[in-house]
């Protein structure tokens, strides 16, 4: 075979992805073997001085090669491809579909990192740490570039208020307004500069707004100032620190904790979704209604709420992914799967034995019913 020739292993490799509308070419297969994210085929030698030979081409190859394909388009930084391949490797397979095969963790890693080092959030810790020391000029400019980098985001409606409004046809909530970039510029500021800084009273406003476990600015600082004068217990805010450190916690965890942080961020957003739709009329189930007392025991929806994108970005997914790492979420995690291995019957409704069928049916039904009444054609859009 001439040097450079496309090898009859490549070339079949070519012809089963374009018979699923997949194209790649010879150039790239070898581009993303060089870059350690495609296996060179498996090959047999066939006796001293005869050379080797492909016998098979490995299915893995295929749908490796397929996955890149799926997510990298041209002009995108590969590191973003092998992000959404690590995602949708992570997901469930439908019923006669192939599972997508995991990306070289190596490979994941690296492209952790790289999206978290050049995220809003690390920028802002790092530029508060050159703060520190600086006097009034520098935590001047701290909150002037904070407040230039943050934008203010807008937290969800509770789904039960929106339920409750859609079912008694009255106005829908508008979304409540989520933590400003004021809120979290105090947060950043007491990372880099120090608590004492930036005031308990602050800092409590802060976390209120964030719907940190379901607490008013008035019990944050209770809490706080008790914790100052020393009549409750003492507030380690060195956590605060350690907890701002996303790029740390993805380099030291190991293989396996990457792909647990998946599961945990995967199996909340499912979870999180159910919880959602409640106030979309979707009809309510004991089952349902156990997983979003969980969520509710625990004080969880507000930090679902900021964590979740039901649609992330490369960006989002690897900012949630490095939260999910933190054993709160992982512990929420295990108790909603725990729970849902005690009652699974999310789509069942009692009584009707279709099970998804009429869970499905009884649903469209009640859109019906509230569009054409005029109660829920605003809110449901």
């Amino acid at each position: 075979m001439a040097r450079g020739a496309p090898s009859p292993a490549d070339l079949q490799v070519i012809r089963e992805l374009a018979a699923r509308g997949v194209v790649v070419t010879v150039s790239q297969l070898e581009s993303w073997r060089r870059a350690g994210l495609l296996p060179r085929h498996r090959r047999r030698g066939l006796g001293r001085g005869r050379g080797t030979v492909v016998e098979a081409v490995d299915p893995v190859v295929v749908e490796r090669a397929a996955a890149l394909a799926r997510h990298l388009r041209q002009g995108r930084d590969r590191r973003l491809a092998v992000l959404d391949w690590f995602a949708e490797a992570g997901m469930a397979v439908r019923p006669g579909a192939v599972q997508v095969p995991e990306p070289p963790i190596g490979a994941v890693r690296q492209a952790l990192v790289w999206v978290l080092e050049r995220s809003v959030s690390h920028r802002l810790v790092e530029f508060a740490r050159s703060a520190a020391g600086t006097g009034e000029e520098g935590q001047d400019a701290l909150y002037a570039n904070a407040g230039r980098l943050v934008a203010p985001r807008r937290g969800a409606a509770n789904p039960t208020l929106v339920r409750a409004a859609l079912e008694a046809g009255e106005d829908v909530p508008v979304e409540t307004e989520g933590p400003d970039s004021r809120n979290m510029v105090h947060v950043v500021a007491a990372i880099g500069l120090g608590v004492e800084e930036v005031g308990a009273d602050a800092l409590a406003e802060a976390f209120a707004a964030f719907g940190m476990f379901g607490l008013t600015a008035e019990d944050w600082a209770q809490m706080l100032g008790a914790a100052e004068r020393g009549e409750g217990p003492p507030v380690d805010w060195g956590l605060l620190e350690q907890h701002a450190n996303v790029v740390g916690p993805v380099k030291r965890a190991s293989d396996e904790e990457l792909v647990r942080a998946r599961t945990v961020l995967l199996g909340l957003r499912g979870f999180y979704g159910l919880y959602v739709m409640h106030g979309l009329l979707m009809p309510d189930t004991p089952a349902q209604a156990a997983l979003r007392q969980r969520i509710d025991a625990w004080g969880m929806f507000p930090f679902l709420d900021h964590l979740i994108a039901l649609s992330p970005s490369p960006g989002q997914f690897v900012e949630a992914l490095a939260v999910c790492l933190e054993p709160l979420f992982d512990g929420l995690y295990e108790v909603l799967m725990e729970q849902l291995s005690a009652d699974s019957n999310i789509f069942s409704i009692p009584g009707d034995e279709r099970g998804a069928v009429g869970f499905g049916e009884k649903w469209m039904r009640t859109l019906d019913e509230q569009t054409g009444a005029g109660g829920a054609s605003a809110g449901v859009g």
